[in-house]
């Protein structure tokens, strides 16, 4: 990992934030996309100097105001400014880097309510995208293509080092994007494990996991819709929803549900019969 995590999150948001978005002309003679620094300051209500100092890592402390003036002005999500402040918190020291491993266990509440949520897709995962538990339903959607067979089952694991994710995943770039932006964003909040896969993937996947994970500076979607290719059902369109439980364990909760009529028709031939959800522990 760098050591200018915070400057790089605000100069990749301020790239990725379009003139034309807070009202201002786009030109044609703009070396870099996004906005300038000069725009940016201007809008956030500080100077281009110190804006400066803190895209470059030579000022890591910045004030709430300034750090809440520049979300505003960026346009930031709620997600987006809770990361931010954590990366304030974690350049100044104010945060210790986590120590301890993943959690693996899943309480058996959480167990029960996936066992509620059968016949749907449904997984919990840990903070760096190990699969923990999963409903029969899921293990119908995923087994097929191999997303099961390691122990522990990882996503990011699986989309960037074997090759059948290709072929498992028609959107497969846009995917690997999210997986390397969900590492990136544990990583650089000083998650050692987080890191750790990391530089294995490096290793492992090269380019196609490092590009990626060096190069990004947006959080990955908690919703929005996937393709799945199903060796012997075909192509499903699934909508998903990407939940954060409650307590110290830094766990998830995602439910994919069909997007069309098509996908409710194979997940339901998929998911007819109704064992009880499945712990990797």
């Amino acid at each position: 990992m760098g050591d200018n995590e915070l400057g790089d999150f605000l100069r990749a948001r301020r790239e990725a934030v379009s003139p034309s978005d807070v009202g201002l002309p786009a030109g044609s003679r703009r070396r870099t996309p996004g906005l300038r620094r000069a725009e940016l300051a201007t809008l956030a209500g500080i100077s281009v100097e110190y804006l400066t100092r803190l895209e470059q890592g030579r000022d890591r402390r910045p004030s709430p105001e300034i750090i809440g003036a520049l979300a505003d002005a960026l346009g930031l999500s709620a997600d987006e400014r809770v990361h931010l402040h954590r990366l304030v918190k974690v350049t100044t020291g104010a945060v210790c880097q986590a120590a301890e491993p993943p959690a693996r266990a899943v309480r058996p509440t959480v167990l029960a309510l996936l066992d509620r949520l059968e016949p749907a897709p449904a997984l919990v995962v840990n903070r760096i995208a190990d699969i923990l538990a999963c409903t029969a339903g899921f293990r119908r959607l995923a087994a097929p293509s191999g997303l099961l067979d390691s122990r522990p089952p990882n996503l990011a694991r699986y989309v960037f080092t074997d090759p059948r994710a290709r072929a498992a995943f028609p959107d497969w770039e846009h995917l690997a994007d999210e997986r390397a932006a969900d590492l990136r964003a544990a990583a650089a909040l000083g998650d050692p494990h987080a890191t750790a896969l990391a530089r294995e993937l490096t290793v492992t996947a090269g380019a196609p996991f490092g590009d990626r994970f060096h190069s990004s500076g947006t959080l990955p979607a908690r919703t929005g819709v996937e393709r799945w290719a199903h060796p012997v059902a075909g192509e499903l369109l699934l909508a998903y929803e990407s939940l954060e439980l409650p307590g110290t364990d830094e766990q998830r909760l995602l439910v994919y549900l069909p997007a069309d009529d098509a996908a409710s028709a194979t997940l339901a031939l998929l998911t007819e019969a109704r064992p009880t959800a499945a712990a990797y522990q």
